[in-house]
């Protein structure tokens, strides 16, 4: 089961990092890079925009299981996928369209506001936003939401984008959830890839400066280390592969 959920999740971040993409004795340590005045996140750089709404086919919660949250697809499904956006929130319109996408192949897909209520915004010190968005602070939030959608006897899968990505993470070193899928990572280390006890998918951006593919490619070689089931590509690479082998992006659309 975690096996076809791991497949079936790399469909979501796929989906949502086209949009985004702009040796042994290797020694396993990366600094923890963070946004600086001179050198801002690539997700910073890229925000969401907030008027294409309009289409979307699931329906807000004021409160599920204690958080605001973007409901789609059927309850009654068996196996359900949480999203974890990035640092702009749960109602940016694409990713609302993407829980849709993987609604419609019958997973139950629920996008917690993990952020209270507060995502970034342009004009706002980085430095200062992230002191009151700790990802571990929304790892205990969503620790319910989790434990009630698993006592209904649905397995569990978790994607997570740039911010969601270290909550993603902080996840699956416990045993809350059965398969992990995480894309352009956020704040994401190599000692996390140490600590990782479900399989996981990582999707790095060929050209993201603060998770380039050389960090992408310590996080594999953690991964090997501890002996997790795991699957590492970057996105542009990939793209490029499947166009030449099918003609056109095949299973990612």
């Amino acid at each position: 089961m975690a096996r076809r959920a791991t497949a079936s999740l790399l469909l979501i971040v796929l989906l949502a990092a086209a949009a985004t993409v702009s040796s042994e004795a290797e020694e396993l340590t990366a600094p923890l890079l963070l946004p600086s005045a001179s050198s801002r996140h690539p997700c910073l750089d890229n925000p969401p925009d907030m008027t294409d709404t309009g289409a979307e086919a699931g329906r807000a919660a004021r409160d599920f299981h204690g958080l605001e949250a973007y409901l789609a697809g059927s309850s009654r499904a068996r196996r359900a996928v949480i999203l974890g956006s990035d640092y702009f929130g749960f109602q940016a319109p694409k990713l609302r369209k993407i829980a849709d996408q993987v609604a419609a192949l019958g997973y139950y897909v629920v996008v917690p506001d993990l952020l209270h209520g507060d995502p970034f915004k342009d004009g706002v010190s980085y430095e200062e936003w992230i002191k009151t968005h700790s990802p571990a602070d929304a790892v205990e939030k969503v620790k319910p939401l989790i434990a009630a959608l698993k006592k209904e006897g649905k397995t569990v899968g978790f994607g997570g984008y740039c911010w969601g990505s270290k909550v993603a993470v902080e996840l699956v070193k416990t045993t809350e959830i059965q398969a992990v899928v995480i894309s352009h990572p956020s704040r994401v280390t190599v000692d996390d890839m140490k600590e990782i006890k479900c399989p996981i998918e990582v999707l790095g951006g060929e050209f993201d400066v603060f998770s380039p593919p050389k960090l992408v490619h310590q996080f594999e070689l953690a991964l090997e280390q501890n002996k997790a089931r795991s699957d590492l590509r970057t996105l542009q690479r990939e793209i490029t592969r499947q166009l030449q082998s099918n003609g056109s992006f095949g299973s990612y659309v």
